[in-house]
């Protein structure tokens, strides 16, 4: 039976890390603005959808969207010991370096049965000006086998966090803009994960263009 919600340990360290960490650098650091909570799911599984520009992005989001966000990461951090039971409870699941195998979309499927959100970003990696190009199916694969909705979020301003030749994150101001959810792939035909894929792209890329 799936869950409703993620389990009640890994919400209560997404508080624990949101509240004193990354509430004041979102908020305050980087004059972070939020828009269209109210499309976030309340309950259940669900796929975050978005567009990737700086390394900042995976907390930044997990706090816009009001719900722990369970990311891919590099299988090598898994390897010590302490870190991989902590990030786990955070919930990340471990990837092989440029691969996406079986084994990680059966990692995210756990977590959405669980309860949990599971975020991908859509180009893979970071873009230079944040928006997405070259968006890759996964996302919708993964939601078309565990039947959840993808929600659309765009990151706006932080590709210019991580600046060349800065040792430190630049306050820069970033806004985060949460679409309406977009129901999942009827099948996991290319086609049809194409289809959907290209609307999530749409979608993220206006809400890009609306700016601050």
């Amino acid at each position: 039976m799936s869950r409703s919600r993620e389990p009640f340990i890994s919400l209560a360290l997404y508080h624990a890390f949101k509240q004193p960490l990354i509430n004041p650098f979102f908020y305050l650091y980087l004059q972070g603005k939020v828009a269209g909570t109210e499309h976030i799911p309340k309950s259940g599984g669900f796929v975050v959808v978005s567009n990737h520009g700086s390394n900042f992005d995976p907390p930044l989001l997990s706090a816009a969207v009001l719900r722990p966000v369970a990311y891919m990461a590099k299988e090598e951090l898994f390897e010590v010991p302490v870190l991989k039971n902590a990030i786990k409870l955070y919930g990340a699941y471990p990837v092989k370096r440029g691969a996406v195998d079986r084994t990680t979309i059966k990692a995210a499927l756990a977590y959405l049965d669980q309860g949990w959100g599971v975020g991908i970003f859509l180009s893979g990696t970071r873009t230079p000006d944040g928006k997405v190009v070259d968006p890759k199916p996964g996302a919708a694969l993964i939601a078309a086998k565990a039947q959840v909705p993808l929600l659309p979020v765009c990151l706006w301003g932080t590709h210019l966090i991580e600046q060349k030749g800065k040792k430190y994150p630049q306050s820069t101001p970033v806004t985060v803009r949460i679409g309406e959810l977009i129901s999942p792939p009827t099948s996991t035909k290319r086609s049809e994960l194409d289809r959907v894929t290209d609307l999530c792209t749409t979608k993220i890329n206006a809400l890009h263009d609306l700016g601050r």
